[in-house]
């Protein structure tokens, strides 16, 4: 059996790999390790890497196996992005600010152990998750695997380069503001933000004011589905799905009718030709499956709504730096954004919050006249490597409201939505396009997605330099 293929194989198709018997989790883990000793010196995807943890699970999960024991994940190795707690681990968020390790796994990681994944090591993000790319004076940057002059974005840039680059099968992330989907559109991967509430983030609880949504990033939507369906709260606020992710994957999602908008969240924003092409031509392929599919171009309240997210997000920036134990050694950047956020005054904060239920009334009026929403993930191809570091904090905070324009209306409203990828550039970028549901209906966006990896499949493509 080539164990690099197996690698780039995804989390479903290594989980019926090691219940069939035709691979240990040994085998597997030890091989994932070797990859990222190997290539993870330039990628620079992970924050730490649990080898000797990693293979005692692994060799604990092939032991359960063989006394005939079995779970959806069972020797399945995963990572996890660097702001969920791992006992024994400072929760960093993307910071060298954090000393003090974590007293127990959050229930993200909890829940995927008692699944039986093997954790095998944890991803990085950009300081506080503040920028859609993963660079830091310190940590230094990281790198897409598609292109190592280019960045996998951000704030999840660690667990979309790790899946990418076939070191792990899946990876967790978080979105806030598109942390998931920036760079699954990054990296040409699958990353869904389920529905806010659907994936418990404690021992947190309204992380940024409520806009942040945890989930996995994965190469296969059916990935996606099995990690989300172990990870899922049942008993959280978001309501029930209609059937397990796994098989709304695989499920036919009927005649449905999609709209299609390139108009961006906010004034004067443009797209470029490549980012415009791809979404045209999923939509001109979701017509010849069968759906209806019709242009559509909402006013989402563009100028208020926008505005009144950028301060949302700066009064968060300044939450999570108080939030550290050694502010001071944050980057200047971030200490910046922080600065802002702290100088807005306290009545505003609690109007633009209190905005978001409005906002989420408004928005969601799209779907009284279809059942999904078709747009570009991003406005442009991903980053160079250091692209903006020599703009100011605020030249930069607004190329990357520019460059994420489709995402944090999401983020407000709470709505399930997907970067699903859609073909690469010229110079062979991965591009991608952003589905998104009804409020509570990871569903329909996981079977629409589903047809479209069946319609033209993306995973058999892979970076070449990891291949």
């Amino acid at each position: 059996m080539d164990l690099t293929e197996v690698c780039f194989a995804g989390a479903a198709r290594q989980a019926e790999l090691l219940r069939s018997g035709e691979l240990t989790s040994r085998e597997l883990v030890a091989e994932c390790l070797r990859r990222i000793h190997r290539h993870d010196r330039e990628v620079n995807a992970f924050r730490a890497v649990f080898d000797t943890a990693a293979l005692a699970e692994a060799d604990a999960a092939d032991a359960r196996r063989a006394a005939g024991g079995d779970a959806a994940l069972l020797g399945v190795p995963i990572a996890v992005k660097e702001e969920f707690a791992i006992a024994g681990v400072p929760t960093t968020k993307g910071t060298d600010a954090v000393d003090t390790p974590a007293a127990r796994d959050s229930e993200v990681v909890a829940r995927l152990r008692a699944a039986g994944a093997v954790i095998v090591g944890s991803t990085r993000m950009p300081e506080l998750g503040l920028w859609p790319y993963t660079e830091s004076s310190w940590a230094g940057v990281t790198r897409n695997p598609w292109s190592h002059d280019h960045s996998p974005g951000g704030s999840s840039g660690g667990s979309a380069a790790a899946v990418a680059a076939g070191f792990v099968g899946g990876a967790i992330a978080s979105d806030g503001a598109g942390s998931i989907r920036i760079p699954a559109a990054c990296t040409g991967l699958y990353g869904l933000k389920p529905q806010r509430g659907r994936v418990s983030l404690a021992p947190e609880d309204q992380v940024w004011t409520g806009l942040v949504a945890a989930g996995p990033i994965t190469r296969h939507v059916r990935d996606w589905a099995l990690i989300a369906d172990q990870i899922s709260d049942s008993n959280g606020p978001a309501h029930p799905p209609r059937s397990s992710f796994t098989a709304a994957a695989a499920a036919d999602p009927g005649r449905l009718r999609i709209a299609v908008s390139l108009r961006p969240w906010g004034p004067g924003i443009p797209l470029t030709q490549e980012v415009r092409d791809v979404v045209l031509d999923t939509a001109s392929l979701l017509g010849d499956l069968g759906h209806d599919v019709v242009r559509m171009d909402p006013e989402f309240n563009d100028v208020a709504g926008s505005t009144a997210f950028a301060a949302r997000y700066l009064h968060c920036a300044a939450i999570s730096r108080a939030g550290v134990e050694h502010p001071s050694r944050l980057d200047h950047r971030t200490r910046q954004v922080a600065a802002l956020g702290r100088r807005l005054p306290a009545g505003l904060v609690r109007k633009v919050i209190d905005q978001g239920e409005r906002l989420t009334t408004h928005a969601n009026r799209i779907f009284t006249g279809c059942d999904l929403l078709l747009t570009p993930a991003l406005t442009r191809p991903p980053l160079r490597i250091g692209e903006w570091s020599r703009w100011s904090t605020i030249r930069a905070l607004l190329a990357a409201s520019r460059m994420t324009t489709f995402l944090p209306l999401w983020n407000i409203t709470g709505n399930p939505a997907a970067a699903v990828p859609a073909g690469h550039t010229r110079d062979g970028l991965p591009l991608a396009v952003q589905l998104v549901g009804r409020p509570h209906d990871e569903c329909t966006v996981l079977s629409v997605s589903g047809q479209l990896e069946r319609a033209r499949p993306w995973a058999d493509r892979r970076p070449p330099a990891f291949a």
